[in-house]
């Protein structure tokens, strides 16, 4: 456990599991059938519509890649992939899942504040699910914006700090014991960060912002809730319960997720 600014966040969960990205069971097989979904075609969108940028000329770098899950879905687009965590049973995992897919993808153990490339070494730089979870976010985006050509984009997603995060994530997520889908301590309210917060750190490293995106349910909420109920008791695994709530989708809700793009 690890004690941030007063609030107390369980990080060590990925060393102790490995167990958790592609069971179907694990809580984090979430981030395939329910982030990805949201976040994946709005990412292909502002690089191959939007920056005009092609897939099969470009580097991409997932900083805190965790199993794979986002890394995994750059590689299926034809992207040369690098992803980086701290967790080296996550990079185990990862490696492992994507050579059974027959996936190349470059997988190293490292820290997103030191991360051991070269500057301007990548077009394309995504943090997703990372932010928040990590003390001295900001030096992530400053390697960030070291290790990213001119040019380039990066790519990101986080949690916003408001009363419905602190509902959704908090309260319904981990702490009340008939609705949550989360381990204690996955989240500390207090280490989300408003848009406004981002936006600032982005430009003192030279990253300029150009948009950002929210969310909104991909499903009727009543369903979500029986979903989210069922999920908890074990009835229903990951992978269903990204089905049955329908994924969330882009939208201009911006107090809870919020995901966006910004150019070096």
């Amino acid at each position: 456990m690890d004690t941030i600014a007063g609030a107390v966040i369980d990080n060590d969960i990925y060393n102790r599991r490995s167990d958790i990205w592609w069971s179907g069971e694990g809580f984090a097989s979430l981030l395939e059938h329910v982030s990805n979904p949201w976040r994946v075609p709005y990412f292909q969108r502002v690089i191959a519509g939007e920056m005009k940028i092609a897939a099969d000329a470009k580097r991409v770098l997932d900083v805190g890649c965790g199993g794979g899950v986002l890394a995994e879905a750059f590689a299926a687009m034809g992207f040369e992939v690098t992803g980086i965590d701290p967790s080296e049973k996550s990079i185990a995992a990862a490696t492992d899942h994507a050579a059974g897919k027959g996936l190349t993808i470059d997988y190293r153990a490292g820290s997103g504040d030191q991360l051991p490339f070269s500057d301007e070494s990548f077009g394309i730089v995504c943090c997703c699910d990372v932010l928040e979870h990590i003390r001295n976010w900001e030096d992530v985006i400053s390697e960030v914006a070291r290790v990213l050509k001119p040019g380039g984009v990066f790519l990101y997603d986080t949690i916003n700090r408001t009363k419905m995060s602190k509902l959704v994530f908090i309260k319904l997520g981990q702490e009340w014991k008939y609705t949550r889908f989360l381990p204690p301590n996955m989240h500390a309210w207090d280490m989300f960060i408003k848009p406004d917060e981002l936006k600032r750190s982005l430009e003192r490293h030279g990253l300029r912002n150009i948009d950002i995106k929210g969310t909104m349910p991909g499903g009727n909420p009543l369903k979500m809730l029986i979903a989210m109920l069922q999920f908890n008791r074990g009835r229903i695994s990951a992978a269903e319960f990204g089905k049955r709530v329908g994924g969330s989708i882009e939208g201009p809700n911006i107090d809870v997720n919020y995901m966006g793009y910004a150019i070096k």
